[in-house]
């Protein structure tokens, strides 16, 4: 059984930088797409950003500039660069993986950005 081990949240101050990672536990053949997600307290989970199997990538309009995503196919990790943090930042992330087949969601890492 495929599992998604995300690491890199904590506390940050506003205006820092925090990398998150997202590593598969076994190869994942046919990925369509990998995406990260957020989840502040009282929301509802909002895709944050996704890139394809081909390298495009798209981002939600309040975090364009500022995140970026990127992926490492050997190592079946996907990355979540994130500059210029805000504290509506302030969310559990999660990482969301989509082959052909099948579909996996990480454990979620906290990210709090203190003001």
């Amino acid at each position: 059984q495929v599992q998604l081990v995300e690491s890199g949240g904590g506390l940050v101050q506003a205006g820092g930088s925090l990398r998150l990672s997202c590593a598969a536990s076994m190869t994942i053949f046919s990925i369509n797409y990998m995406r990260w997600y957020r989840q502040a307290p009282g929301k509802e989970r909002e895709l944050v950003a996704s890139i394809t199997s081909g390298g495009r990538t798209n981002y939600t309009d309040s975090v364009k500039g500022r995140f970026t995503i990127s992926r490492d196919n050997f190592k079946n990790t996907v990355y979540l660069q994130m500059n210029s943090l805000k504290p509506e930042d302030t969310a559990v992330y999660y990482c969301y993986v989509k082959s052909e087949r099948y579909y996996y969601w990480g454990q979620g890492t906290q990210v709090t950005v203190s003001s």
